[in-house]
């Protein structure tokens, strides 16, 4: 496995910490029930790439969502809320940007990249609000 740039994102992960994450959902239009759900889960991801073809796959005890894209390419997703969005994923170095409009307009953008301690940092913006999760490398 690759350990440098967008190819250090390949491989198994877990939850580890979130920062400003319901804020975040509440910006997007989550519900109040969904957001406490969320926020009481442990996420595990998986993400893997095949001929150029990305996969993501977010396993927890509230919901399993997969998806598979070509980077630059617009799909369309269900989010882990249900939101049915137009999403667009690019790698720029070692970053990892996915772009969201939802039905009303409502654009969020999520970065993904490995940080310097080896863990996955999620970096989530949406209107003016911003938002961190943190995941550790599964062994």
């Amino acid at each position: 496995m690759a350990n440098t740039g967008i190819e250090a994102l390949k491989g198994s992960w877990d939850h580890v910490d979130d920062d400003n994450f319901d804020e975040f959902m509440k910006e997007l239009g989550v519900g109040w029930t969904i957001r406490m759900a969320a926020k009481a889960v442990k996420p595990h991801l998986i993400i893997n790439e095949n001929n150029g073809k990305w996969a993501i796959k977010s396993e927890s005890t509230f919901k399993t969502v997969f998806y598979e894209f070509t980077p630059g390419v617009e799909f369309d997703e269900t989010t882990p809320d249900g939101r049915q969005v137009k999403t667009t994923i690019t790698f720029e170095g070692n970053k990892w940007t996915s772009t969201t409009i939802d039905k009303n307009g409502k654009r969020s953008i999520v970065t993904r990249y490995v940080d310097d301690n080896g863990q996955q940092m999620i970096e989530m913006e949406c209107g003016s609000v911003k938002a961190r999760r943190w995941y550790k490398r599964v062994q």
